[in-house]
């Protein structure tokens, strides 16, 4: 039998979803600064990596699968959910699996979030393409990917520090 969730992890959840799609919103608004088309921050990734770590796997998948189709059906299109989902899988399962080995901080586990969701994105391109030709922007994506990871590490793992304890 599946456990029912409290009114407080309710409203928990409901809170980081509303918080990524502000996060999604806002990050819709800034203008691409460099000429690589996919660059992007990852803003909303706050609330993924806080819940990992301030609620558990489960909770993070949730929250990360709501935010996508809702910033896609809001913000995107259905190309891009396609993408974001892939990106959001791949770095999901890579965040969870590394957090298990509890080797890593909220940085490191970021960072890797931030990579693997760029590599899920350029595989998804390249077959929604069908092309490999798209694969040559992994290397600033890989260095963006990193450098957003370890901002989103930093500022999740400070909230993790500093409302965990009320959640």
């Amino acid at each position: 039998m599946k456990k029912k969730l409290s009114t407080k992890q309710l409203v928990t959840i409901s809170a980081l979803v509303a918080v990524a799609m502000i996060l999604s919103y806002v990050e819709s608004m800034i203008p691409a600064f460099v000429a690589v088309p996919g660059v992007k921050v990852g803003l909303s990734n706050i609330a993924t990596v806080f819940a990992l770590y301030a609620l558990g796997w489960p909770y993070a998948i949730g929250i990360s699968v709501v935010r996508v189709f809702l910033s896609s059906l809001l913000f995107g299109n259905f190309v891009g959910m396609i993408y974001s989902l892939s990106g959001a899988a791949l770095a999901l399962v890579s965040m969870i699996l590394l957090k298990k080995l509890d080797i890593f901080s909220t940085v490191g586990i970021s960072v890797v979030g931030g990579v693997c969701h760029n590599i899920g994105q350029i595989i998804a391109a390249c077959i929604v393409m069908e092309t490999a030709a798209i694969a040559v922007y992994i290397i600033p994506l890989l260095f963006s990917g990193t450098i957003a990871g370890v901002v989103i590490g930093l500022i999740a793992g400070n909230l993790v520090e500093r409302v965990k304890k009320y959640i």
